[in-house]
């Protein structure tokens, strides 16, 4: 790349000089289309402000380069490969206030610059190349109680990466085919010395990779781009609270053709007016009358999947629970059932008519029990 004295790549591409990287991937990909030689045939301006533009992506989006050009005030790759900024103080590189180019002396080997490149690599950001894994997205749906019961097919919306279109999720730009770079020939390797060691480290120009790439105007290079899709999933039978339902591959995109990641469904079940859910069982509460506690009755009884007889024995007191098995919910895993657990509470009805009343007094008369005996001589 040319010495890049007097330009301002974040005027150029309209950013600040403190702007996010997705920021400058952002400003790049508008200016790109906007200027894209296709757009703009035999327009000679826009092409070679299409050709600034992919310059000053190419320095900002590189952390390091970046880091160097606020430093220096320019970019060349000559400069950057040997870390000399120039001739005023503040060129080379250091550590702990030390200037290894100090040490060097004129002309000698630029320590500074091997140092960062043999002991750097660990924090080199990936080579612009270099596939990534998408990221597993995670997804609340809210579901209905009968739906989560006996399963329901539902579509959702969702916000994710998919692969650019134009590049083929290659991240390069389809209209500039990659070519060798011409600092390295092609080897993706830099060389340097230090008196009688020489050290091979990845070429800085092309992040080791021996080409030059431009960077897609659609995606900014990333091989993919963000966009709300449709997804269609089957919601098991017996599904619960917080049940997470894996959807392979239906993630982010991966970064230049990476494999995708996994969307994760959480499922939050709405409640129900008569019914209460507990992992694979069901709860209720049912009202008798106090002829039907006193003499036993059979009741019916409403489940998840219709009715059922529940035959209430004699002298049944409220509070008192039953169980109707295998009444419950499925278990999606196993396919056994979970059980209805219903319990008995006696509804006092008003008396209107002084017959039934008497009724009453007589059937107190005959049985004088008095049920809170017991809790007085305990206390």
């Amino acid at each position: 790349m040319a010495v890049g004295r007097g330009k301002d790549y974040y005027s150029t591409l309209g950013v600040a000089k403190k702007a996010r990287p997705d920021a400058i991937r952002k400003a790049y990909r508008h200016l790109a289309r906007k200027l894209h030689p296709d757009v703009n045939p035999g327009d000679a301006s826009a092409e070679e402000r299409f050709k600034e533009v992919q310059e000053a992506y190419a320095v900002l989006r590189d952390e390091k380069k970046r880091r160097f050009y606020d430093r220096h005030g320019f970019y060349s790759d000559q400069a950057y490969t040997t870390g000399r900024g120039g001739p005023g103080p503040g060129a080379g590189f250091g550590f702990d206030g030390f200037d290894f180019n100090d040490m060097a002396g004129q002309g000698g080997p630029d320590l500074g610059s091997l140092f960062d490149s043999v002991f750097g690599q660990g924090r080199r950001k990936a080579p612009s190349t270099e596939k990534h894994p998408g990221e597993d997205l995670e997804y609340a749906l809210e579901i209905g109680f009968e739906d989560a019961i006996q399963g329901a097919e539902v579509r959702l919306s969702v916000q994710r990466y998919r692969p650019c279109r134009p590049c083929r999720a290659s991240g390069s730009s389809p209209a500039a085919p990659p070519h060798q770079c011409r600092q390295c020939g092609g080897t993706g390797k830099s060389h340097a010395a230090m008196g009688n060691m020489r050290f091979s480290v990845p070429c800085p120009r092309c992040s080791g990779t021996g080409l030059i790439r431009t960077p897609c105007p659609s995606c900014g290079g990333e091989g993919r781009v963000q966009e709300t899709s449709t997804v269609e999933m089957r919601i098991p039978a017996g599904t619960g609270e917080n049940s997470r339902l894996r959807l392979p591959g239906n993630g982010n995109a991966g970064i230049r053709g990476g494999p995708p990641g996994d969307l994760y469904v959480v499922a939050k079940v709405g409640s129900h007016p008569v019914f209460e859910r507990k992992g694979f069982d069901i709860y209720i509460q049912i009202p008798i009358t106090p002829a039907e506690a006193v003499l036993g009755a059979k009741i019916e009884v409403p489940t998840i999947d219709g009715t059922a007889f529940l035959r209430v024995p004699p002298a049944t007191n409220s509070g008192k629970t039953f169980r109707v098995r295998g009444r419950g919910v499925t278990d999606p895993r196993s396919g056994e059932r979970g059980d209805q657990f219903v319990r008995i509470t006696i509804v006092v009805p008003e008396i209107p008519d002084e017959a039934t009343k008497d009724l009453m007094r007589r059937y107190t008369a005959r049985n004088p029990e008095n049920p809170r005996k017991a809790l007085l001589d305990a206390a």
